[in-house]
């Protein structure tokens, strides 16, 4: 197997597995920097622990790395990601902190999956 496919199929595996992270929804404003082009805003729709959903108006390349800025109730975020998915407006954008997640993305992602555990409880 060539590298291109060796490379392409662990890219494959490793957006896979970044799935198997439970999202949650989350709406706050974000700004986007692309490489050669001036900040991108938009909102978010959803976050997991290893990536965010957001919409934006501005088309961003599939594949390239951005710095991302948000707000959480903690404090500001900024982290990189890389462009993955893109439908319409929506993107979906995987972390690439050489697989580490921002303690503050973590911590909201707990926090959120409480929430959703405790909303759930009340409803049953």
């Amino acid at each position: 197997m060539g590298l291109h496919t060796e490379l392409g199929t662990r890219q494959t595996r490793e957006f896979m597995d970044a799935r198997r992270h439970p999202r949650y929804k989350l709406e706050v404003a974000i700004r986007v920097y692309p490489r050669n082009a001036s900040v991108v805003r938009g909102h978010t729709v959803d976050i997991s622990e290893s990536g965010i959903s957001v919409m934006l108006r501005v088309e961003i390349p599939m594949g390239e790395v951005v710095r991302l800025e948000f707000e959480l109730p903690e404090g500001p975020v900024e982290a990189h990601a890389m462009v993955r998915q893109r439908n319409a407006f929506r993107y979906g954008l995987q972390f690439v902190e050489s697989g580490t997640v921002p303690a503050a993305v973590a911590r909201i992602c707990a926090q959120l999956a409480m929430e959703q555990s405790l909303h759930e409880l009340k409803l049953s």
